[in-house]
C-alpha cells in the first residue's frame, strides 16, 4: 500500500465565533483519487484552504510528505507540491495559452526579458505531460470551460506536484468533457499524483474515486473506501435525510395541449422540431451540448426567434420574438447559467424575487406598494423555503441552491402557465436537488406545463413523463417515461 502523502489532525475553525471546521481528520495516499463531498457551508473550501495555506486553523495539524505544519503558507504549500485549481481556474482570459502556461515560470525565475522561444518550448512541454493538443496563440477568453481547464491543470504540473487539489471541476463539463477530465486524473495517478476531488456528484464519486470523505456542518460524518457507498448512504451522509428514490407520474393532465412547437427551427442550430406540451406534464429534453437543446430552450423564451414553423399557445400561434413576447404569452425561463443571467446578484434577495411582478406592485406615479411588495417576499421565501435571516441580505450571500430557489421564486411570482428550466440543478447540492425536483412535480400537479432541459439523465428519469432526445439539431427519439432508463437515452444521445 502507498505511503501517506497528507494527513489533516482534528483541524479546527471558526469565523466570528461560527465553527466551519470540528475536529476533523483524514488522511490521502501518494497517487490516491480521494473526494470530498459535502452540501454548500459544509465546510469543503474552508478545509481546501487550510490544506493551500490560505488559511490558518485554530487547532489541529496538517502533516505532508512526513513533515507536520500547525500552518503553511500559500507559496509554502506550492512548494510544498500542493496546488489547487479552482472553479474559476484563476487564469487570464486577456492572455494566450502559451502566455497563460509560462507566466509563473517566468515569475519564479525573476526572468527581466522575454524570451518567446523559451515560453513557447515551456508551454509546449507542460501540455505534453497530459498528451492534449490546444493552440498556443489562442486567447484563453476564447476557449471552452474544458480547454481552460487543461490549461490550469497544465500549470499545476509545470511545478513538483504531489497533490492537486480540483474545486468542483465538472460543474460546467459535458459527459464527454468529463470523460476527458477523468482520463487525465487517471494518467496523474499513475505518475503517483494525489488527486483531492472536490464534488458533490453521486456519480463522479463511484466512477473516479477510490476513498471519499464527507462533510456536514463543518463536523466529519463518513470517510473511508468507495467500495463500501452506495447512493442512499451517500446522500444520507450529505444531508442527514433519507431519500425515496421514485418516478413523476402526472396526477391530471389537460386534455389539449398548452404549448406545441410545429416543426420549428433555426439554420445552424436545429430543424423540424415538433412535440406538444399539456398542463401537468413535466417534459423532459436531453441531448449533448452540440445538440441544438440550449438553443431551443432559447427560442422558446423569444431570445432566438425561430425561422421555421411556429410556436402555439391554447391552440393559436404566437410570436415569440422576445422574452417579453414570451411573458406575455405566460411563459418563464430559468436560464443555464443563474450567477450572469438568472440573478441580480449584488440586489436583495428580495428585490431579485419581485422583478417580474413590478408593475403589479406599482401604484400611481410610479410607487412600488411597500407593504404588498413585503407580502409578496415573504410568501415566496417561505413557500420555496430559502434560507435566508433576511430578505434584504444581498442575493450572492445564499448558498447555490437557495440562489436556484430565488430564480424559481422569480418566475413563479409571475404566475407562469409554461415554465422553462434549462439545466434546473446546476451546481447545487443533493438536498437541494431533491427539494427543487419536488416543487417542479407539485407544480406540475397543480396543473402547469414544465419543460426541463438537462443533460443530466438521472434528473430526466425521475422527473419527466416524456422524454425528447436531440441530436445535431434533430429530435432524435420520443420516450414515454415508462419505457426510458438511462442507458436508453444515452444510446440515442451517442
Amino acid at each position: 500500500m502507498a505511503e501517506t502523502l497528507l494527513r489533516a489532525q482534528s483541524i479546527h475553525k471558526s469565523f466570528v465565533g461560527v465553527h466551519a471546521l470540528k475536529d476533523v481528520s483524514f488522511s490521502i495516499r501518494r497517487g490516491e483519487i480521494h473526494c470530498l463531498a459535502g452540501e454548500n457551508g459544509s465546510g469543503k473550501s474552508t478545509l481546501i484552504k487550510i490544506i493551500s495555506g490560505v488559511y490558518t486553523p485554530d487547532a489541529g495539524h496538517i502533516e505532508f510528505d512526513g513533515h507536520r505544519y500547525s500552518r503553511i503558507t500559500p507559496i509554502e504549500a506550492i512548494n510544498l507540491g500542493i496546488q489547487v485549481i479552482y472553479q474559476d481556474f484563476s487564469i487570464f482570459p486577456n492572455l494566450t495559452v502559451m502566455e497563460n502556461l509560462a507566466l509563473n515560470t517566468e515569475l519564479a525565475a525573476n526572468r527581466k526579458l522575454v524570451n518567446w522561444k523559451r515560453i513557447r518550448r515551456v508551454a509546449e512541454e507542460a501540455l505534453a505531460k497530459i498528451n492534449v493538443r490546444i493552440d498556443l496563440d489562442a486567447y484563453v477568453g476564447s476557449l471552452s470551460v474544458a480547454e481552460k481547464q487543461i490549461i490550469a491543470i497544465s500549470r499545476a504540473l509545470m511545478f513538483n506536484t504531489k497533490l492537486i487539489i480540483m474545486d468542483e471541476p465538472t460543474t460546467a463539463l459535458t459527459k464527454k468533457e468529463v470523460r476527458n477530465l477523468f482520463a487525465i486524473i487517471l494518467q496523474l495517478k499513475e505518475r503517483g499524483i494525489a488527486t483531492l476531488f472536490v464534488s458533490h456528484k453521486l456519480n463522479e464519486v463511484f466512477e473516479i474515486s477510490e476513498n471519499f470523505t464527507i462533510l456536514r456542518s463543518g463536523e466529519l460524518v463518513a470517510t473511508g473506501s468507495t467500495k463500501d457507498l452506495d447512493d442512499k448512504k451517500f446522500s444520507y451522509y450529505m444531508t442527514g435525510r433519507t431519500f425515496e428514490s421514485r418516478r413523476f407520474v402526472p396526477k391530471t393532465v389537460s386534455k389539449d395541449p398548452i404549448f406545441e412547437a410545429d416543426r420549428v427551427g433555426i439554420p445552424g442550430s436545429f430543424e423540424d422540431v415538433s412535440f406538444a406540451l399539456h398542463g401537468g406534464e413535466i417534459i423532459g429534453i436531453t441531448g449533448l451540448l452540440d445538440s441544438g437543446r440550449t438553443e431551443l430552450a432559447l427560442s422558446m423564451f423569444g431570445m432566438k426567434p425561430i425561422r421555421e414553423g411556429e410556436f402555439r399557445v391554447d391552440g393559436t400561434k404566437v410570436e415569440l420574438t422576445s422574452p417579453r413576447a414570451a411573458i406575455n404569452h405566460g411563459i418563464g425561463y430559468v436560464p443555464e447559467d443563474r450567477l450572469s443571467e438568472g440573478l441580480f446578484l449584488p440586489r436583495s434577495i428580495g428585490d431579485n424575487i419581485v422583478i417580474t411582478e413590478l408593475d403589479s406592485l406599482t401604484k400611481k406615479f410610479g410607487i412600488v406598494d411597500a407593504e404588498r411588495r413585503d407580502e409578496e417576499i415573504r410568501t415566496w421565501v417561505g413557500n420555496l423555503a430559502i434560507a435566508t435571516p433576511d430578505p434584504d441580505n444581498a442575493c450572492q450571500t445564499l448558498s447555490g441552491g437557495n440562489q436556484q430557489r430565488v430564480v424559481l421564486a422569480k418566475w413563479l411570482a409571475n404566475s407562469p402557465r409554461i415554465l422553462i428550466l434549462n439545466g434546473p440543478t446546476v451546481g447545487v447540492d443533493i438536498g437541494s436537488k431533491h427539494d427543487i425536483h419536488t416543487i417542479l412535480q407539485e407544480l406540475a400537479n397543480e396543473g402547469m406545463g414544465i419543460i426541463i432541459i438537462t443533460d443530466d439523465l438521472p434528473e430526466v428519469v425521475e422527473n419527466c413523463s416524456k422524454i425528447l432526445v436531440m441530436k445535431n439539431g434533430r429530435i432524435v427519439a420520443k420516450l414515454d417515461a415508462e419505457e426510458a432508463d438511462e442507458q436508453k437515452i444515452l444510446s440515442y444521445m451517442l
